[in-house]
C-alpha cells in the first residue's frame, strides 16, 4: 500500500515538471537584461573659440641702415662725410592679445606689445671744411667726429595667423606671420664731439614715429590644462624705420637742418606666453534611453 502510493506521488511530479518546464523556460524569456546604460559623451567647448593670450620675451636688436638729411651736402665733398657706426642695445617686452580659434588647423590673434627701452649710438666723422674754408690747404684735413648717445623705445601692434602643424605627446609645433604697426620713440641725442669737434656740435631732439612693421613665428605649445597652453616660439621682427627731431647746434651759424633715419630695424625674439581659453568644457546633455524592442512571444507548447 505505501509503495502504491510513493508511486503515485513519483508520477505526479514527474508530470508537473514536464508540465511546468516550459512555462518557465517561456517566463524566462519574457525578462530580457535591462540595456546597459548610456555612454557620457566627450565634454564640448562652450567658448566659441575665443581665447586670452600674454607674452613675455627678450630681443636682439639690429639697424640695417642708417641716414642724415643734408648732412653731407652741407659738410661738401671736401669735407670727406662719412658714418663711422651705428650700434643699438637689446631689449625686453611684454604683451598681451585676444584670438579665435576656428579649428584644429587655423587661429588668428591680435596682440599689443610695450618694448622697453634700447640704447642708441651713431657717429659720423668730416672734415673742417664749411663753406670752402679748406680750399689751399693740403690733404689729410684735420677732422672731427660727433658721436651721438640716445635710447629708443617701441610700441607694436599686430594682427596675426597661425597655422598649427598637428600634436605629438601634447606638443603641437606651430607657424605664423603678422602685420601691423610699430610706435618708436627716440629719445634726446648729446653729441660726444672727438678730434676738431670737442665738445661735439649739438644735440638732437627726439621724435616720435610709426611705421609699418611684419613678423614671422615659430614654436612650440604644450597643453597644461584643457584651457590652458605654454606657448614658446621665435620670432623675426621688422619694425620699420624710426626717425629723430632736427640737430639743434651749439654754434647756429653753422647748424645744418639735418634729422637722422634708422631704417629697418629687426628684431630676433624669443618669448614664452599662455593662451587661455575662454568658456571652459561642459558634458554634453545625455540622449533619451529608448527601450528595446521585444517580439511577441510564441504560442504556448506543452510536451508530454
Amino acid at each position: 500500500m505505501a509503495r502504491s502510493k510513493l508511486v503515485v506521488l513519483a508520477r505526479s511530479l514527474t508530470l508537473a515538471a514536464s508540465v511546468g518546464a516550459p512555462c518557465l523556460a517561456h517566463a524566462a524569456d519574457l525578462l530580457p537584461p535591462p540595456p546597459p546604460p548610456p555612454m557620457a559623451p566627450p565634454p564640448v567647448d562652450v567658448g566659441g573659440g575665443w581665447y586670452l593670450r600674454g607674452d613675455v620675451g627678450v630681443s636682439a636688436l639690429r639697424l640695417n641702415k642708417f641716414e642724415g638729411t643734408d648732412r653731407a651736402g652741407f659738410i661738401g665733398p671736401e669735407g670727406g662725410y662719412q658714418r663711422e657706426q651705428t650700434e643699438i642695445g637689446d631689449q625686453a617686452f611684454a604683451g598681451a592679445g585676444v584670438g579665435y580659434q576656428f579649428n584644429a588647423w587655423l587661429r588668428g590673434d591680435v596682440t599689443a606689445e610695450y618694448r622697453t627701452s634700447a640704447s642708441l649710438r651713431f657717429g659720423e666723422s668730416y672734415a673742417n671744411c664749411f663753406s670752402g674754408s679748406c680750399s689751399g690747404l693740403t690733404p689729410p684735413f684735420p677732422r672731427g667726429y660727433d658721436f651721438y648717445n640716445g635710447h629708443i623705445s617701441s610700441i607694436v601692434a599686430m594682427a596675426n595667423g597661425y597655422v598649427d602643424l598637428g600634436t605629438w605627446y601634447g606638443v603641437t609645433p606651430f607657424i605664423g606671420a603678422g602685420v601691423g604697426s610699430a610706435f618708436h620713440r627716440t629719445s634726446t641725442m648729446t653729441d660726444f664731439g672727438a678730434g676738431t669737434a670737442l665738445g661735439g656740435i649739438g644735440v638732437i631732439r627726439g621724435r616720435d614715429t610709426t611705421s609699418l612693421a611684419w613678423a614671422l613665428h615659430a614654436g612650440l605649445a604644450m597643453n597644461v590644462t584643457p584651457n590652458l597652453k605654454l606657448e614658446v616660439g621665435y620670432r623675426y621682427l621688422n619694425m620699420g624705420t624710426a626717425k629723430t627731431g632736427t640737430l639743434q647746434c651749439f654754434e647756429t651759424s653753422i647748424c645744418p637742418d639735418t634729422t637722422y633715419k634708422f631704417k629697418d630695424i629687426e628684431a630676433h625674439d624669443v618669448k614664452v606666453g599662455f593662451r587661455y581659453m575662454l568658456g571652459g568644457f561642459v558634458a554634453a546633455p545625455l540622449p533619451p534611453i529608448m527601450p528595446e524592442y521585444q517580439p511577441a512571444p510564441g504560442p504556448l507548447v506543452r510536451k508530454y
